[in-house]
């Protein structure tokens, strides 16, 4: 790992979806768990914590990162994600450490910030 990269954990990837779109995420999930060791979150089908939208969590190791975001960059099928590392400052890897494919969402960043000082 590239030494100034080490304070990255892992990566999330946020894969959004409504009510027209969760059988194409469902399908989009089972390719990723065929195709790479990732762990996935739970189906959140409303907007829960900062995410605006029904979402789950894809989980994966910073030597996958180029992988299974290029893996997405092309079989997203028309679905917004958010990937972002887990770094430890939720605010920033949210906001300046995050990557979008699709439409950016906005999400809300209050909620990250309450969490941070409570």
């Amino acid at each position: 790992m590239l030494e100034d990269t080490k304070e990255i954990a892992d990566f999330h990837a946020h894969v959004y979806y409504d009510r027209q779109s969760r059988e194409v995420a469902a399908r989009v999930r089972e390719e990723l768990n065929t195709k790479f060791d990732v762990r996935l979150g739970r189906w959140h089908d409303n907007p829960i914590g900062p995410h605006p939208k029904p979402m789950y969590q894809v989980a994966f190791l910073p030597e996958q990162f180029g992988a299974i975001v290029s893996w997405l960059m092309l079989h997203r099928q028309g679905l917004d994600i958010l990937v972002h590392p887990t770094t430890g400052n939720d605010v920033a890897d949210h906001t300046n450490h995050a990557l979008w494919l699709g439409d950016k969402l906005e999400l809300n960043i209050e909620f990250l910030r309450a969490i941070k000082t409570t």
